[in-house]
């Protein structure tokens, strides 16, 4: 088993983004709630390092989180974040106070002793630029401690107990704004715990493939196969593990991206020669939401048709033991945050996941450990094709979710279908692809006046969304050029008959959503 870092979550909604910089050092960790955590479960766990995020809490508050005291008295080296370093410090004999001096946003830390976690990032005297994000501080430290790190607001920006190998920073080093933070959070997992670094997606495929065929044993999985990352990568894995034991069932909704449908096909049924039941419904799913305009009610009809033609899919091929889905490491998270997952609701999603339980199948989660772009890069370990893998996140209800306000026709599929196409034909024409985290059209429930071929036309308005994330938990619009729109905005109008007008969206997240529905 590889080596593993423990991270203990006190609410910090940038906690994920340190268990991602721990892995691209090719360590592998989980974050576990506060208030989860117990000494059996770290015993359990067995890691060689413990990570304590940061969190909205006062310490100085009746009731706030702790980490358990045990993680300082099993002799395993300890890194606090912001809260973690003040909780640290106030559990130890320390204190933390409210601060006059409130820190938001990027500071400089003057690094002012060798410390393990500065190695090769900065030496005694330099300075680094950090993003802080708090209001108390540490004002006097545990014995044992020396401050090696100060900024103007945070005289314990950084602090040290190397003999115990405690540390201690004010700062976030998991976030991009402090660009020197992805080689500190290295040098605790490498030269304070001593990891080895070999986590790979070589490792985690034989790995995950064991797992499977010992949980599954000679019984029967079927698997929903969406035709997105997630789902062909499980998919993918299955087949490499149990074979013909695997049936996919691919329910056709007709809301798909242009060519998408084929490409599944091609490649599960003719590539990697998987049983695949291919059934094309759209014409069902379009019967089921005539008269239907409202995001919330499509979604719920689209999520409940889905479940009714799968599930008779998956009678008609003799059934199963187990259902194959792709839950993620993100929704794992989410179900057992010790805030008990997010408070409101911005929109329903759709996802195999919500199985009747009259199918009394077990679940086989094969990618429940793993990040999104974890996914990616062990579906290009299994061999699926990069465009495949590489493709921008598509929402399970499609193009559905793409004509706000309006009845789904089939020729306002095609229409958009058509614009989309040529969005993204232009965006990988101009090397653009990869820089985007999702680029789509939206058919506007708008008709606008225009003159084509001296003639007046009346026909649909466009917009075209494309934004830069790193989790789409926040997004910013991405900045094409007027050149570049202008040209798609062109081809649009000329080949898609229905269209005669073209908008940009630049709306970031918040306040928009990256959808439109």
């Amino acid at each position: 088993m590889s080596d593993r870092v423990l991270i203990i979550d006190f609410g910090s909604q940038v906690t994920q983004l340190i268990a991602r910089r721990v892995r691209e050092a090719g360590v592998y960790c989980e974050i576990h709630p506060f208030n989860r955590v117990t000494e059996q479960s770290i015993r359990a766990f067995a890691p060689k390092g413990v990570i304590l995020s940061g969190g909205p809490a006062s310490v100085a508050d009746f009731g706030s989180p702790r980490a358990p005291q045990v993680v300082f008295e099993l002799g395993l080296p300890v890194l606090g974040i912001c809260y973690g370093q003040q909780t640290m410090c106030e559990q130890l004999g320390g204190k933390v106070e409210p601060g006059d001096h409130r820190e938001f946003g990027r500071a400089m830390v003057q690094v002012v002793e060798p410390c393990a976690l500065f190695d090769g990032v900065a030496a005694k005297g330099d300075e680094v630029q950090v993003w802080m994000s708090h209001g108390d501080r540490v004002t006097a430290l545990p014995a044992g401690f020396k401050v090696v790190g100060t900024s103007a607001g945070a005289p314990f920006a950084a602090i040290a107990n190397a003999e115990k190998r405690f540390y201690g920073v004010q700062f976030h080093p998991e976030v991009v704004h402090t660009p020197l933070g992805k080689r500190l959070l290295s040098n605790f997992v490498h030269k304070v715990a001593g990891c080895a670094g070999d986590w790979t997606m070589k490792a985690f495929r034989a790995q995950e493939i064991a797992k499977v065929r010992e949980q599954v044993g000679t019984g029967r999985v079927i698997c929903g196969l969406s035709g997105g990352v997630d789902s062909s990568v499980v998919a993918a894995l299955l087949h490499e593990a149990i074979g013909d034991q695997l049936t996919c069932v691919f329910v056709d909704t007709g809301f798909m991206r242009a060519g998408e449908s084929e490409q599944v096909v091609g490649v599960f049924r003719d590539r990697f020669n998987i049983k695949l039941v291919h059934k094309d419904a759209s014409a069902l799913f379009l019967d089921k939401l005539a008269g239907h305009t409202d995001p919330e009610v499509k979604r719920k009809i689209i999520g409940a048709t889905f479940i009714d033609v799968f599930e008779e899919e998956a009678r008609a091929v003799g059934g199963a033991d187990f259902l194959a889905q792709g839950t993620l490491y993100p929704d794992v998270i989410e179900s057992v945050s010790f805030t008990g997952g997010p408070s409101v609701t911005i929109k329903s999603h759709h996802n195999v996941g919500g199985l009747p339980a009259r199918m009394n199948m077990k679940l086989v989660e094969p990618l429940r450990e793993l990040f999104k772009d974890e996914v990616r890069a062990l579906g290009r370990e299994l061999g699926l094709p990069d465009d495949m893998v590489g493709r921008h996140p598509f929402p399970g209800p499609g193009l559905a979710i793409r004509i706000p306000g309006q009845e789904l026709t089939r020729e306002r599929l095609e229409i958009l279908r058509k614009a989309d196409a040529i969005y993204l034909d232009e965006i990988r024409k101009a090397g653009l692809y990869d820089e985007i985290w999702q680029a789509f059209a939206v058919l506007l429930p708008v008709r606008t006046v225009g003159v084509m071929g001296d003639s007046r036309s009346y026909d649909y308005a466009c917009a075209l969304r494309a934004v830069t994330s790193t989790d789409g938990m926040t997004a910013d619009f991405y900045p094409f050029d007027m050149a570049f729109i202008g040209r798609v905005a062109n081809r649009i109008i000329n080949e898609v008959k229905g269209i005669n007008r073209v908008t940009y969206d630049v709306t970031s997240k918040p306040p928009g959503t990256i959808e439109w529905e």
